[in-house]
């Protein structure tokens, strides 16, 4: 559950969905309440619905139970009922389907006998058949019964009504038949196999649909179980649920860190893979941040808690995952709109073959099995599934490449980008600034930096970050007055002394000789005045990462403009684009500017993206079309961006545009399978050239098909 200016959103788990027009169905009833806004999501068993201040959930619930379907709250519990209960579920079906196999395979095996010039004195006598078919018919089939009642008492209509419609049909005239001792054949290997193939296809579906969801399941198993923790001077194991902010725990050689936190002593390597997908380990010591379910390596490290339950990085990256495979992408309409009105639509195909057969032919047994075998192979199952299986399995590979996607919508649309903006700082570059030539004047070099550090002391900024590391531990005092301009500088009185530190264009010196020169290297300048004195020039210079150059390359290659957004004067831009190979820049854009420069990118046409990492960033990155924002940086961006990367690497973005078109394409592929399977089918049923028992394994097949191919998704892998 969580909180937003318009309502909350909470899940609930659905049950007693089986096909794209028991979804579209229970959306549509959710959405006509009151105070709802709802999205359900056939192949996650989902529904995410954001409530307003007229309605709870209890009214949920009650317009879900009266759609003819079941609902629970979703909380941290949940998964955990819910494998146990399908697990339940799926065992039982698995016998019921064998009891069916046993009792269908006399009825369609006598088939094989009954070829020949007397094959009908192989035929089992019918009060047999009768025998055999009835408890295939009304006890392994009532689930398709029952699923009809409810379909139809909520006012629609799915596949159990298509094929209790279509055996019941086919029995109920072997039935007549056999009662009556009428000279005509009788059917009922058809419902039986029909039902029997159905089952089949729904085991094979439920196991292949479990399989979608397991990155989410993997990554839920990183999660350890309890923690050393620090009490009293004591080592003591604890639940991982029990610990708080700062609490100190211990992660030894080999173990896994329990919650995210800060290390306060002790040095080691962690593997970051599962979060990251970098298989290299990352260094640790005092200072640095450490995350849950990252493996330690070969040091101790002593560790205090920085964020726990829900508040880890692991279970924001589960929470947006999960989010992510509920929602719905745009492509996903048009199979709601034919899903709207498909099984009525196939009803009146059905009666058109029925009438039409008898009508012209004379033959109402033949008849009655062509508009049987059109019932039955229109099964909208696939249709439905089409494209949520395709996002589950996306989005999981994404998460375990350290992709974290926020809705399917940003996953389709990330393909089509045109243009893509990206800052300088952070995101082409390291992010870790170092201060590399300081020019004094009147002064000492140490003083020139002592100075501008104690001005910097209150500022997070990767440049007084940079300032602060030069200066040692030694500042020249506490900073009185302090005033930070954005995308200029700071001011403060140090020592008595009214200074300032920002840059050089801002202080009225950007046409001084020595400014110039060190921008011409690609370094950005800083000037430390008093009055009108300048007392100092400081260049810092920020390493291009060293993926960055490849990364542009990959993206002008896919045909994308890319653009670099920088708050740097035009000399320095001008070097870093250079070095990066970047022909296009925009330098001296102050923060609040940067989401005008979108907005202009976007004037112009195409579909525009943005990479930031910066609070300053978070602007420009809610006005783009799709936004990224590198994992590391601020919660600001993280919030504003459409997919974060963890892995905090431009080539990251260049994956998440492969990951994007890989998952569209499956989506396409699938919503081919799922309409050709119709377009051919119910054609073909339609002019009896297709028998019920074909039908029904081709319906099966179908759905299969379309989850299995989007399972095809789990060879994804970044670099390619």
């Amino acid at each position: 559950m969580s909180e937003s200016d318009t309502g909350r959103v909470v899940e609930f788990a659905i049950g007693g969905m089986t096909c794209a027009a028991c979804s579209a169905r229970l959306e549509k009833v959710l959405n006509r309440q009151a105070g709802m806004q709802a999205n359900v999501n056939l192949a996650a068993e989902r529904a995410r619905v954001r409530l307003s201040a007229t309605a709870d959930e209890a009214a949920v619930l009650a317009a879900v139970a009266k759609a003819g379907f079941t609902a629970a709250l979703v909380d941290g519990q949940t998964r955990e009922r819910e494998k146990a209960a399908k697990l339940r579920i799926y065992q039982s079906e698995i016998r019921r389907f064998w009891i069916s196999v046993a009792l269908s395979l006399p009825l369609v095996g006598q088939m094989f006998f009954m070829l020949g010039e007397h094959g009908h004195m192989n035929e089992l006598p019918r009060w047999l058949q009768l025998a055999l078919a009835t408890p295939v018919q009304f006890w392994i089939g009532w689930r398709f019964y029952d699923g009809a009642y409810k379909s139809l008492r909520g006012g629609g209509a799915n596949m159990d009504v298509l094929v209790a419609l279509g055996t019941s049909m086919a029995w109920a005239f072997s039935a007549v038949v056999t009662l009556f001792a009428l000279d005509q054949h009788v059917y009922f290997e058809s419902g039986a196999a029909v039902i029997t193939l159905v089952l089949l296809g729904k085991l094979l579906e439920a196991r292949a649909k479990a399989r979608t969801s397991e990155a989410i399941e993997s990554l839920i198993r990183l999660q350890p179980k309890t923690a050393r923790v620090e009490r009293d001077g004591q080592w003591v194991d604890m639940p991982v649920d029990s610990l708080m902010p700062g609490d100190v725990f211990l992660v030894r050689p080999g173990e896994s860190v329990p919650v995210d936190g800060e290390l306060i002593d002790g040095e080691s390597s962690v593997n970051e893979a599962m979060l990251t997908g970098e298989s290299m380990p990352v260094g640790k010591r005092a200072g640095d941040k450490v995350f849950a379910a990252t493996a330690n390596g070969q040091g101790a490290m002593r560790c205090r808690a920085t964020g726990v339950g829900e508040h880890t990085l692991l279970a924001g990256i589960i929470r947006m995952v999960g989010e992510a495979q509920g929602s719905k992408a745009p492509v996903q309409r048009l199979a709601d709109r034919i899903s709207a009105i498909f099984v009525p639509t196939v009803c009146v195909i059905a009666l058109f073959t029925f009438f039409g057969w008898w009508w012209f032919a004379g033959q109402f047994a033949e008849a009655l099995v062509n508009a049987v075998a059109v019932l039955v192979i229109a099964c909208p199952c696939a249709l439905g599934l089409a494209t949520p299986t395709a996002i589950m399995v996306g989005t999981g590979q994404g998460a375990r490449a350290g992709i974290l996607v926020k809705n399917a919508e940003a996953l389709e649309r990330a393909e089509k980008i045109t243009v893509l903006a990206l800052d300088k700082t952070g995101t082409l570059t390291s992010g870790m600034p170092q201060v590399t030539d300081v020019l004094p004047y009147g002064l000492s070099r140490d003083e020139a930096l002592s100075l501008a550090a104690a001005l910097e002391q209150n500022s997070e900024h990767p440049l007084a970050r940079a300032v602060i590391a030069a200066s040692g531990p030694v500042l020249a005092g506490k900073v009185d007055n302090f005033r930070a301009l954005a995308g200029h500088g700071v001011e403060g009185e140090v020592a008595g002394r009214m200074l300032r530190l920002g840059s050089p264009a801002w202080l009225g010196l950007a046409a001084e000789a020595a400014v110039v020169d060190l921008q011409r290297t690609g370094k950005t300048v800083v000037a430390l005045v008093e009055g009108e004195t300048m007392l100092a020039l400081l260049a810092i210079a920020d390493a291009l990462r060293p993926t960055s150059r490849a990364a542009v390359e990959r993206l002008r290659e896919r045909g994308i403009r890319v653009v670099m957004l920088t708050g740097d004067n035009a000399s320095t831009a001008a070097a870093i684009a250079a070095e990066a190979g970047i022909a296009e820049f925009r330098a001296g854009i102050l923060p609040g500017d940067k989401a005008a420069a979108i907005n202009e990118l976007k004037s112009a046409g195409g579909l525009v993206a943005m990479v930031g990492d910066g609070i300053n960033d978070a602007p420009a990155l809610a006005a783009a079309d799709v936004s990224f924002a590198i994992g590391a940086g601020s919660d600001a961006a993280v919030e504003a961006a459409d997919l974060t990367l963890i892995r905090g690497d431009l080539m990251s973005v260049v994956d998440a545009i492969d990951l994007s078109a890989a998952t569209l394409g499956k989506i396409r592929q699938n919503l081919f399978f799922a309409f050709i399977y119709n377009v051919m089918g119910i054609p073909l049923a339609a002019l009896g050239l297709l028998n019920p028992v074909v039908a029904g394994a081709a319906m099966a097949m179908s759905s299969v098909s379309v989850v299995s191919n989007s399972l095809l998704l789990k060879r994804w892998r970044t670099g390619r």
